[in-house]
């Protein structure tokens, strides 16, 4: 069952939308990669117009609800004007809010082309291979969507439930989901994609993202344990007792918090650069401290070992000198204990480039990047994949 919590109550959600100052130049629509209007759905539903709403939000964004839910506060609410005068309107939060209680199969509906007989296969269902289908199914085209794990969403399902359950992953989806366009095929691993246009496909995106996880290049690593092993199994891998996260990111922040959830006693985060470094949300800063996770921060790595049933990492400090970071000599100490050391520093793919009838998007293109972000890059491959074979008709 949903978290209610994720979402704002009636009245918090009237009390955010009267904050809108609906600016002429739309600084929130501007800064989303998707080109989502938030003046508009907001207006719509000062109205009481959430039918106008839905669609407003779902025209540009397949994954509405998800995005909604954790997208971060460096896009329409940094843009947001209403951060000069107090602070800016929690437009995600808006967002996924008029989704969950007032979509419907109706007005979510937007209009599609006729079938042109074309079939494209795409790579991947994650947020960039949904958004990638769901263009190009409105666009005519009939999408096989192959997907090597067993669900849909791709490193979604690596979010912490608490922040993002399945269940909203699967609404976003059944809203595009056209059983007549789209055919799924889940535990369907694509090893060469560019050989589906071999199999009657006029073309292919793809949108695997980034799947394995980069090494600390460091003594003992093999005591640690992949960041995407551990979120996608968390109970797998509970442990009680002193839990370390390398890494100070976002995905650093998911392992840190399900470890506390996981019952461990201590969690502690070791961070390479300063607090102001991390590139994580306000929220995430909060979530940290009510956690009570400890942040050891200027740190770094330099080998791992073992003493019995327990893993010590030796650290030394770093400093910056002249803007570039640097170790300090003879800072190095033993930290024994730990029962499990966790490496969340980021993942990575071979670097997929688009050929005429085959392009990539999301993750496997530009890097790991935000949901929003990996939304707008599977929409513009849709189109640029459109407009390419649309030449050569």
């Amino acid at each position: 069952m949903t978290n209610k919590n994720l979402y704002l109550s009636r009245p918090q959600l009237i009390a955010e939308l009267g904050r809108c100052l609906a600016c002429k130049t739309k600084p929130c629509m501007n800064a989303c990669p998707v080109n989502c209007n938030p003046q508009e759905f907001i207006a719509k539903a000062i109205q009481n117009d959430f039918d106008g709403a839905v669609e407003a939000i779902t025209r540009n964004n397949p994954m509405g609800q998800t995005c909604g839910l954790i997208c971060p506060d460096k896009f329409c609410m940094r843009a947001c004007t209403r951060s000069n005068i107090d602070f800016p309107i929690n437009i995600p939060r808006v967002q996924a809010t008029i989704l969950e209680k007032y979509r419907t199969p109706q007005n979510a509906a937007h209009p599609k082309r006729p079938a042109n007989g074309k079939k494209i296969a795409v790579v991947g269902a994650g947020p960039a291979g949904i958004a990638a289908a769901s263009e190009l199914s409105r666009l005519g085209y009939r999408i096989v969507l192959f997907e090597g794990f067993e669900k849909i969403g791709g490193a979604l399902n690596l979010i912490p439930d608490n922040r993002l359950p399945f269940e909203v992953i699967g609404k976003d989806w059944s809203f595009v989901n056209d059983p007549g366009m789209i055919e799924l095929h889940l535990n369907s691993f694509v090893e060469n994609p560019s050989a589906l246009l071999e199999q009657n496909f006029d073309g292919v995106i793809i949108a695997s993202g980034e799947p394995d996880s980069i090494d600390l290049g460091i003594e003992g690593e093999q005591h640690t344990l992949s960041y995407l092993e551990y979120l996608r199994y968390p109970a797998k891998y509970a442990a009680s007792g002193n839990v370390a996260v390398i890494g100070g990111g976002a995905v650093a922040v998911d392992c840190a918090l399900t470890a506390v959830q996981n019952g461990a006693e201590n969690v502690e985060m070791f961070v390479r650069r300063r607090v102001s470094d991390m590139r994580i949300t306000g929220e995430e800063r909060h979530a940290l401290l009510e956690a009570g996770i400890d942040l050891t921060t200027m740190t770094r790595i330099k080998k791992i070992g073992t003493d019995g049933n327990f893993i010590t990492l030796y650290t030394s400090k770093n400093r910056f000198n002249q803007g570039k970071l640097e170790e300090i000599p003879d800072t190095t100490i033993a930290r024994p204990g730990f029962s499990l050391v966790i490496k969340a520093i980021g993942s990575s793919s071979e670097r997929r480039s688009d050929s005429e009838r085959v392009i990539a998007a999301g993750d496997c293109k530009h890097g790991g990047s935000t949901i929003v972000e990996a939304l707008a890059s599977g929409l513009e491959a849709a189109r640029t994949l459109h407009q390419r074979l649309s030449v050569q008709d």
